[in-house]
């Protein structure tokens, strides 16, 4: 490690941020209390640094998304499109509260979430960098070296995870320099409580995704139940809600142009200290090869669910699901079009190996050695992509979990893969039992059938080593599916359990096809521990140096995000996507008569236009506006798994939900451009108007605590 060239990583972020960048871990605000008086934050940074303290304890993760209490009562505002699984897996084709909307009038009448949908309260964050790097040494091999932090790791998971109460994490910051263990109760019977209809939650559907303006009122509510003793509990009717400590209080006071933002939330993935030579290899191959397999996935789910709404409603999170990733990888790709983001790397690659170089004691062979695993990652991604593409298939990944699940299980339980050990049962049960919402053999099959076809058509790079021989001919899927059973969830739940030499002699020919492809499977999956593990000895050297550099030049320094509570925080402002164009920071109820049309996607329910035809505004009309705001924009930094993210006034009360970004700031996840990097929020009066004057959601809007403007 190059200790002697820097400041210890836990002073970091004592100089001045500049702009609205960085996704802060709640602690490094102590460092930041002139930037958010700047700003005009008034909650004290000593007060936002403490979990246990509002607002921050009444911040949470969905596990994917973000969220946060505003009532006593387990009551949970999240984004729509958070919500998405659990409105499906509640919807039929008679009953599809996707296109209706649902209101839960009373406790009695919430339905479950299902056992994907988990509110996790964080608690407990610490340090344990000196535990999980403890005895590693240069000479031990890349999977050595993965093998040795994965065992520190697991051990400080079940120090944790002791009291069953607590699900424990110990993900790394600064690509592995730092390592810090956190602590959440995972909240297991969560219940829907109320969804608008997806003509208002998700109103300009896939054509407005990233778009600005937007007029989307992507809202929804949830409620935490846990069993009498107020601790986590299996979903049963004898559950209570669960008592939050603190919630929200909701403003519907409103807010103006530069007024300032503090944004909540769990960011999921950023890349912003990436080399210029993994830019180019994400800008010229991976996000072309993954905008590619996206589509044709897509096209595949809707020619194979074509006349069928049963089908649809089974894949409609699905084909959600993809189609937001494949807008935001093509909304990546246009970035870098238009902003040549690898370029400006190059520049600041170049003036670091400068400042390296004079740099006394440091070893000049790391820059190489850098360069060298990052080339053996990018080899290594290729066949990983591969192997996606010619593994596409529900029941195959179904039968490769029963599989591996059953080898792990003659070993040890600490000596078990992640995500294979006792701790992780609940939740392969549940992703098995999830196909009971959103699978059909005839699309699986197509999905499988047209995954193999393409893979066939694949670079020699991506095909995976040994692999080819051992796939089934196209001919021969449509008798995979006809003989097995794993189709069925009760058949499929009933192999969780069982021993593998059980599997490996079944006629089941998923199950088969599975201990066929196994070896190859490991032998992809240990290849990627060695890289991993000479990128985990390589690259936090060359980020302890990177961080150096930026201290010595008085830049920001925020680890990347990595799905662990942050904080951020902003301005609403307006920007200029281009030259002679400026868009405004607000949108109003009149530009979604303005884009009613009648015609998916842009159809508003008929009561919604109609109080807006009426003008009945009451106290959500905006006195500078003249009418009610739907969306807003500002320079808040955030990224996916952010949606749902409170968006907060100075005071910390709830003003609104984060749910998007602008088409030209997806590239902020690589490099954050002050000028036009805008994020989308839902403001909070929109949600409160549609409550009260279309769905009529009075109970919610009487157990929340609304801090209504004064006349």
């Amino acid at each position: 490690m190059l200790k002697h060239l820097i400041l210890p990583v836990a002073l970091l972020g004592a100089t001045a941020a500049h702009a609205d960048e960085g996704q802060w871990q709640p602690h490094q605000l102590l460092q930041l209390k002139g930037e958010l008086k700047r700003v005009g934050i008034a909650i004290p940074a000593e007060k936002l640094a403490d979990l246990a303290k509002h607002p921050m304890s009444a911040i949470v993760s969905l596990g994917g998304c973000s969220a946060s209490f505003v009532s006593d009562a387990g009551l949970v505002v999240t984004n729509h499109h958070c919500a998405y699984g659990a409105i499906q897996r509640n919807s039929t084709a008679e009953h599809n509260y996707i296109t209706d909307g649902f209101l839960a009038k009373t406790r009695a009448e919430e339905l479950p979430g299902g056992p994907n949908t988990l509110v996790y309260v964080t608690d407990k964050v610490e340090n344990v960098s000196a535990r999980v790097l403890k005895g590693l040494s240069d000479k031990m091999s890349g999977i050595e070296r993965h093998e040795a932090v994965e065992r520190s790791i697991k051990a400080l998971i079940a120090e944790c995870e002791t009291d069953k109460m607590y699900r424990c994490s110990v993900p790394s910051f600064h690509r592995g320099l730092e390592y810090y263990r956190i602590r959440q109760t995972m909240i297991r019977d969560v219940r829907l409580v109320y969804a608008p209809s997806d003509k208002i939650g998700n109103y300009g559907g896939d054509v407005d995704n990233y778009e600005w303006p937007r007029h989307t009122g992507d809202y929804s509510f949830l409620r935490a139940y846990v069993g009498k003793d107020g601790r986590p509990a299996d979903p049963s009717p004898d559950n209570v809600p669960y008592q939050s400590k603190d919630f929200l209080v909701v403003s519907a006071a409103g807010l103006k142009n530069g007024d300032p933002v503090l944004l909540a939330g769990y960011p999921g993935r950023t890349s912003r200290y990436k080399l210029p030579g993994e830019i180019r290899y994400a800008r010229d191959a991976a996000y072309p090869a993954k905008v590619a397999e996206l589509q044709a996935d897509l096209d595949v789910i809707a020619a194979a669910s074509k006349g069928s709404a049963a089908n649809a409603v089974r894949y409609a999170s699905v084909a959600k699901g993809l189609h937001n990733v494949m807008k935001k990888t093509q909304g990546l790709l246009d970035g870098f079009a238009r902003k040549d983001i690898a370029a400006i790397k190059d520049v600041q690659d170049a003036e670091f190996r400068a400042w390296y170089a004079k740099q006394p004691r440091a070893p000049q062979a790391l820059l190489a050695e850098l360069d060298a695993v990052i080339a053996a990652d990018i080899a290594l991604s290729n066949e990983e992509f591969g192997w996606s593409v010619a593994t596409n298939s529900d029941l195959l990944k179904s039968a490769r979990t029963v599989y591996r699940l059953a080898l792990e299980n003659g070993k040890p339980d600490a000596e078990r893969e992640s995500g294979f050990q006792q701790r992780d049962l609940a939740f392969i049960k549940a992703r098995l039992n999830r196909l009971e919402q959103s699978y059909v053999g005839a699309v699986d099959q197509a999905r499988f059938g047209a995954g193999l076809q393409r893979y066939t058509k694949l670079a020699p790079a991506m095909h995976v080593q040994g692999l080819d021989a051992l796939l089934p001919s196209l001919d021969a899927v449509p008798a995979l599916y006809q003989s097995s059973q794993l189709g069925d969830t009760a058949r499929r739940l009933a192999w969780v359990g069982q021993d593998a030499a059980a599997i490996a002699a079944t006629d089941d020919a998923f199950l088969q096809l599975a201990v066929k492809l196994h070896g190859v499977a490991m032998s992809l999956e240990e290849r990627r521990k060695e890289v991993d593990g000479q990128l985990e000895r390589v690259i936090p050297q060359y980020m302890q140096a990177v961080i150096g550099w930026k201290e010595s030049q008085g830049k920001p320094v925020y680890p990347d995000a990595n799905s662990t509570l942050r904080v951020t925080y902003g301005t609403v402002a307006p920007y200029s996507p281009r030259d002679g164009i400026s868009k405004g920071p607000f949108t109003t109820v009149e530009g979604i008569v303005e884009k009613h049309t009648g015609k998916e996607p842009f159809v508003a329910p008929a009561a919604l236009i109609e109080a807006v035809k009426a003008k009945r505004y009451g106290q959500f009309k905006d006195p500078v506006l003249g009418t009610v705001p739907v969306n807003f924009l500002t320079s808040a930094d955030t990224t996916g798994g952010n949606s749902g993210s409170a968006v907060m006034n100075g005071h910390g009360e709830l003003i609104g939900l984060n749910f998007d970004s602008t088409y030209e700031s997806i590239t902020k996840d690589w490099y954050f451009d002050r000028d036009i990097t805008r994020a989308i929020h839902l403001d909070i009066r929109y949600m409160l108007w549609v409550m009260k004057e279309v769905d009529h959601a009075d109970n919610l809007l009487k157990e929340m605590t609304i801090k209504y403007p004064k006349k």
